[in-house]
């Protein structure tokens, strides 16, 4: 089965949970900058939650289905189309041959995932399928997919082979993520190795003032516009950084590591933002306003436990509807 990049979009890649195991080589784990969407995407259309996705941004790429597949779209809104038909996020999706998917009209959120049943064929590097456009390597040839490329998927849809071509089914498949994400703009954190070098004052700032996203932000990091923080100490030993490690740097800024981040940093890291909050982060676009707000280990692993409790729930509500809408199926419609 094939698709084929009918338009380029900004900056689209394929991805995964990442590449770790490597860091101490200098090799950055990468990945999805949102593996919430990204897992919601693979339970939709029957995958394992970790399978790779391609990760979309506006505008985003213009897809042409060469045969029938079953995919879902999860995370930010581009305003879907399918043969000019809206699509809705978060629900199973069975396109025919012949079809068109394209995005026309950005709504909300920063990343869409789109995912295909069976998974997509790519370059596996290092234990992983995702995106490293530094070294060229993982996804489809290194690179953001680009106009007239064509990708495969792992698996051919023969069940749906007979399906009219130009048809689509939006199916009642659906996931309920309307509890996946936190409180809006509202970042959680844990102290990070550092957090002791800043003074009062800085302390005081960091949870009370409110931080904008600069236009200066990308996968590797978001850097954060708002009052200056101060430390007694304005570099350290290069240390082990990790996602969402929150780093002041030289000039009293703040930036969030992200995806794509770097395996080490010398500037000092005086948060760490617990892992069920990334996702929103993800999906926060420049000029975001967002403020901060302490939480102690405990609670962030408590955190951590219902947030994967909720993707299992999800995962298993999903599982039942694909397998009785299968069930239910006309398979000789032509």
């Amino acid at each position: 089965m094939s698709i084929t990049i009918k338009k380029q979009g900004l900056f689209d890649t394929l991805q995964d949970e990442g590449r770790y195991g490597y860091q101490h080589l200098g090799i950055n784990p990468g990945g999805v900058m949102d593996d919430f969407a990204s897992k919601v995407a693979n339970m939709l259309v029957g995958n394992e939650p970790d399978e790779a996705v391609i990760e979309m941004h506006f505008p985003a790429s213009v897809f042409y289905f060469e045969k029938a597949c079953v995919i879902a779209l999860s995370g930010a809104d581009f305003s879907a189309f399918i043969n000019d038909k809206p699509v809705p996020l978060h629900t199973t999706i069975i396109v025919s041959a012949s079809s068109t998917l394209e995005f026309k009209q950005y709504k909300t959120g920063a990343r869409c995932y789109f995912a295909v049943q069976g998974g997509w064929n790519a370059d596996y590097w290092l234990n992983s399928y995702s995106t490293d456009v530094k070294v060229k390597a993982g996804g489809f040839d290194g690179a953001a997919l680009k106009k007239n490329q064509t990708l495969h998927c792992k698996a051919e849809q023969f069940y749906f082979q007979r399906f009219h071509h130009g048809d689509i089914i939006i199916t009642n498949i659906q996931a309920d993520t309307k509890h996946l994400y936190p409180a809006k703009n509202m970042v959680r954190y844990i102290n990070g190795p550092e957090h002791n070098l800043l003074d009062n004052s800085s302390i005081q700032a960091f949870n009370s003032s409110a931080f904008t996203i600069s236009l200066q932000s990308d996968r590797m990091g978001y850097r954060l516009n708002g009052p200056l923080l101060k430390t007694s100490v304005t570099q350290i030993i290069s240390s082990a950084v990790t996602k969402g490690t929150i780093q002041l740097l030289p000039d009293g800024n703040l930036i969030i590591l992200m995806a794509g981040h770097q395996t080490t940093g010398g500037y000092p890291r005086t948060a760490q933002v617990v892992a069920s909050d990334i996702p929103s982060l993800a999906q926060m676009q420049p000029n975001t306003s967002i403020n901060f707000t302490h939480v102690s280990v405990n609670e962030a692993e408590k955190i951590f436990i219902q947030r994967q409790q909720y993707l299992q729930d999800i995962a298993a509500a999903c599982n039942f509807q694909l397998k009785e809408f299968l069930a239910a199926y006309d398979f000789n419609r032509s």
